[in-house]
């Protein structure tokens, strides 16, 4: 039914802490390791929700979909992405600072980025929620807006996780298992632009 939602979607959701394997160098500080351990342990389970979220969208619009069908799914994946950021929000906050010069400033700015992400996210359940199914036109016109957000969500705002997934703290990031990106969509990591969609 709408393919730029899908296409929005396989680039945004997981902007986050896609870190595969840029390991390199030797890692000698412990403190380093420690605390992105701390915080990778809780993001696997996340990073698995938002892919998953992003699949059942993937498959709820096809051509042959119901709007009613589009409309519930949409609605439970946004919410389920939605918590995911703010509990990788959590995770960053409880973790304390990053070692490291500006270690507070980024872990601070990073919080802040993932909450927003989340509250974006609750918003467009929202907007799905409030969409007419019983006018099919209206309906995809009122997705199109939707994946028009969610593009503009995921090309915007990670200026923050990327600070904080820089230097040491993000080599050590990327070594641990639970950072890296879950291997369910396979392909590269960029992110697809939605008007390339033929």
């Amino acid at each position: 039914m709408n393919k730029k939602l899908v296409a929005a979607l396989s680039g945004g959701a997981v902007l986050l802490m896609a870190l595969s394997g840029c390991s390199g160098g030797d890692d000698s500080d412990s403190k380093v390791n420690d605390w992105a351990k701390k915080v990778c342990d809780q993001v696997q389970p996340q990073l698995s929700k938002i892919a998953g979220a992003n699949t059942s969208i993937q498959q709820a619009t096809s051509d042959s979909s119901k709007p009613a069908e589009v409309q519930r799914t949409d609605s439970a994946a946004f919410q389920s992405i939605s918590e995911a950021y703010r509990s990788l929000g959590a995770a960053v906050d409880s973790a304390g600072a990053p070692p490291g010069k500006e270690g507070e400033t980024t872990q601070q700015e990073a919080v802040k980025e993932l909450n927003a992400t989340s509250t974006a996210y609750a918003g467009l359940k929202t907007k799905v929620d409030a969409l007419d199914i019983k006018d099919q036109a209206k309906f995809a016109d009122g997705l199109k807006d939707v994946a028009d957000e969610l593009d503009k969500l995921s090309n915007s705002g990670d200026k923050a996780l990327r600070q904080l997934q820089s230097g040491d703290v993000g080599k050590a990031m990327a070594k641990q298992p639970g950072c890296q990106k879950p291997s369910a969509t396979g392909g590269s990591a960029a992110p697809t632009a939605a008007g390339s969609e033929s």
